[in-house]
């Protein structure tokens, strides 16, 4: 078998929480010279809200719009502070605000994080309520962007993914691959075996078990650490997997790690991670 064939064909991209510094064009720019299909927008020029960040720069969400047509690589997500859990109305408005730059923009992704702590009964319910607080809303308004949770808190553990999309079966996920493995203490492929069906895109880094400033691991280069990423890859090729994977270098956390250039000039050169696509390449700025 050809490693064409043994490649999941999917959309590599980065998060921008790795060059939070840097604007725009040139976060697009750093994706275009590595070969990447997109970006995933959590900060940028050093500003985490992203809807105050795109009224300043660009103005308006059409002027936006005609910046990433004539991209060649895609804005994959917009990554809002949203929890489900602890959703208040101010936090579900500050989220609402990001509605129309994706619109305009025909990103198709906003990303919002699982919340809590234990997943108990009480957050679960808690979760479940605002997914149909934006269901509700996502009809009402017509929107075509959809909220997509991520694996962070409360759904880094088996046996409250178990629970939550068994509540929830049809809701999209970001899974957070190594907070699952590193956090949650599961192996990514038993992982992959609950999430499949839903995930849309997944997040990818590398650690390993040294204790940091923050944390009771360290963050390391891609390639460089314990993260089962050879059979991570081999799983998603048997399901011929085709959502994005985005390295997500918490370099905006974390202010010691080398710049994100590095981490993906690292993933490449090692083969961490599938070489791009061109045939997978999107057409536009956006995700369609």
């Amino acid at each position: 078998m050809t490693d064409d064939l043994k490649t999941p064909r999917m959309t590599l991209a980065f998060s921008t929480l790795g060059c939070a510094e840097l604007e725009l064009d040139e976060a697009l720019a750093l994706a275009a010279r590595h070969g990447l299909d997109g970006i995933e927008i959590r900060a940028l020029g050093g500003m985490i809200d992203l809807s105050a960040y795109f009224t300043e720069r660009f103005g308006t969400p059409a002027a936006l719009a005609r910046v990433l047509d004539r991209s060649p690589v895609a804005v994959c997500a917009l990554n809002t502070s949203l929890r489900l859990v602890g959703a208040t109305p101010e936090a579900k408005e500050a989220f609402l605000r990001y509605l129309p730059w994706a619109e305009a923009a025909g990103i198709k992704s906003l990303r919002v994080f699982d919340g809590g702590t234990t997943g108990d009964a009480g957050e679960l319910a808690e979760a479940l309520s605002t997914l149909d607080w934006w269901r509700e809303t996502a009809r009402r308004e017509g929107f075509a962007a959809d909220m997509v949770v991520e694996t962070h808190d409360f759904l880094v553990w088996p046996e409250t993914i178990g629970r939550f999309l068994e509540a929830a079966p049809d809701c999209a996920l970001i899974w957070d691959t190594h907070h699952t493995w590193r956090k949650g203490g599961q192996d990514p492929v038993e992982t992959w075996k609950q999430v499949r069906h839903n995930t849309r895109h997944l997040h990818v880094k590398d650690s390993v078990s040294k204790p940091s400033e923050k944390l009771p691991y360290s963050y390391a280069l891609p390639g460089t650490g314990e993260f089962p990423m050879a059979s991570l890859l081999s799983a998603l090729s048997a399901d011929h997997y085709d959502g994005v994977m985005s390295l997500e270098w918490e370099r905006l956390w974390h202010v010691q790690l080398p710049p994100l250039d590095l981490a993906l000039q690292q993933a490449r050169e090692t083969d961490w991670w599938p070489r791009s696509n061109p045939d997978k390449r999107l057409s536009s700025g956006s995700a369609r």
